[in-house]
């Protein structure tokens, strides 16, 4: 069954399929509710007190840690970071059972090269990096990738399995051209000081650049879209082919790592929330930004407002438009997900040498990570897998609804049907499917977005007010976020007089 009519069978009335054993779960972070009570503009209470501060990030994911990170470093002590969620991490969240921990999105942290200098900063902070070399209990173990193809699994993503003089003589004409683009020194992480002003690349979708290149190759076209879903939840018709190019251009040739956990990128966060504990609020969602006076800003929350001299806006972009006052719209097109994490109480039958991730070919989903994929232990009987889908067939707003209308358990059954054409008695193995949906879980780089006024207009904030969310380069990745994160702390830093 090919992707479409995979996902076809599911939207026309998927009825649950009875399993062979019983199994618990239900969804879990689900945050809509409040996030449509903002859109709404719902009463909320009152603050029972106001205090005046000089600054305040409003979001706890990386790129709100990592503004907080940098002003602490630069001596500024005076400031709090608020989030509306329970626990502090954003997409870099992470949860955890008897048999391990695991993430619930962002699993790893490639490996950073020299131009990544805020990276490497963190991670020598961190002791993942000491006199130039990784540590290399903090490299993902081997195997480290896998497909699933043709009836069998084979080591790496690239298809090889059934491979024609065709199908690798394109790869070999796409790496030369990744490799030229590469040597140009414009595709980076993080990008923007990389990045040209402007690029023809940007005005069309990767699916275009391969057609004008005639690379035509069925196996070449599902990796590339394969890559396009996983890092920006989006398809080769809906990147832009500056966006599609960068995922491979930006890549070191001989690239170690990448660096991983069994919580994913939530070790990172336990890392920073440990140095900034003394800022951070948790359960604190800013309903309202209002403009006090000629120069300050009114933070509103149930509990307190906030009178700051500078507010660092570190949440999803579009939120904004619901709760600063005088923001525009954003319309920036962000991609529906579902993230799930299944607790396995046996391996299944046949499932060969586990990867840390595991694809399966054609596929709707992107495959799983394997929590204990870094566990020292010689013998694993148990595991838990966490399994990602970036919805990108249909409308985003289409899927929205969906995630919305259907309960559980028909997530539960696509997922389930989906594992089953690699792993056919997976049913037996699981005990526990937890699930996650993420309505506006990142920012599509569709064509145009690199140099569309509305995305520099946001970068460029307001007087006193910077955006810093990753989503703000299309690319919701750590090292976008920490890039965002401290040039909005720079940006402050500069307004207070503090540099």
């Amino acid at each position: 069954m090919n992707r479409r009519r995979f996902v076809s069978a599911g939207l026309i009335g998927l009825t649950a399929k009875s399993a062979d054993r019983s199994i618990a779960g239900g969804f879990v972070n689900d945050a809509f509710p409040l996030g449509h009570k903002l859109r709404d503009k719902s009463p909320f209470a009152v603050p029972r007190q106001v205090v005046r501060i000089p600054v305040v990030i409003v979001g706890g994911g990386c790129a709100g840690l990592s503004a907080a990170w940098r002003l602490n470093k630069s001596g500024l002590r005076d400031f709090v970071l608020l989030e509306m969620e329970s626990q502090i991490g954003g997409n870099a969240r992470w949860g955890e059972n008897e048999v391990s921990r695991y993430p619930w999105a962002a699993h790893y942290l490639p490996v950073a090269n020299r131009e990544s200098a805020l990276v490497r900063e963190l991670c020598t902070e961190l002791g993942l990096l000491k006199d130039g070399v990784w540590e290399e209990r903090h490299l993902c173990f081997s195997p480290q990738e896998r497909l699933f193809l043709h009836g069998r699994w084979q080591e790496g993503v690239e298809p090889e399995i059934g491979a024609t003089r065709m199908d690798h003589d394109q790869y070999k004409r796409f790496e030369m051209l990744m490799r030229e683009f590469r040597a140009s020194g414009q595709f980076s992480k993080p990008f923007e000081p990389a990045a040209p002003r402007s690029s023809a690349l940007d005005t069309i979708s990767i699916g275009d650049w391969l057609r004008q290149q005639k690379l035509d190759s069925p196996y070449l076209n599902w990796h590339v879209n394969y890559s396009c879903r996983d890092d920006y939840g989006s398809s080769l018709e809906t990147t832009s082919a500056w966006a599609g190019i960068h995922e491979f251009a930006s890549r070191e040739p001989e690239e170690k790592g990448p660096l991983t956990w069994p919580e994913g990128n939530g070790w990172l966060v336990e890392r920073l929330k440990e140095r900034l504990a003394r800022y951070l609020k948790s359960s604190s969602p800013v309903y309202r930004v209002s403009r006090e006076g000629a120069n300050k800003w009114k933070v509103w929350t149930e509990e307190t407002a906030y009178i700051a001299d500078a507010v660092i806006w570190a949440a999803p972009t579009f939120v904004a438009s619901y709760v600063v006052e005088g923001a525009p719209r954003c319309n920036f097109q962000y991609s529906p997900w579902i993230t799930a994490n299944l607790t396995l109480d046996r391996l299944p039958e046949r499932v060969g040498d586990v990867a840390w991730d595991n694809v399966i070919y054609d596929s709707p989903s992107l495959g799983y990570v394997t929590a204990t994929h870094m566990n020292l232990q010689t013998v694993q009987r148990r595991s838990v897998w966490t399994y990602y889908w970036a919805l990108v067939d249909k409308p985003p707003a289409e899927y929205r609804k969906l995630l919305l209308e259907k309960d559980w358990s028909y997530w539960r059954e696509l997922i389930l049907r989906d594992l089953a054409k690699a792993h056919p008695d997976i049913r037996q193995c699981v005990s526990r499917v937890d699930i996650m949906r993420l309505g506006h879980a990142m920012a599509r780089p569709v064509p145009g977005f690199l140099n569309s006024p509305e995305r520099q207009r946001w970068i460029r904030g307001e007087a006193g007010l910077y955006y810093a969310n990753s989503d703000l380069s299309g690319f919701s990745i750590f090292e976008e976020a920490q890039y965002r994160g401290v040039q909005a702390a720079d940006k402050v830093r500069g307004r207070l007089g503090t540099r």
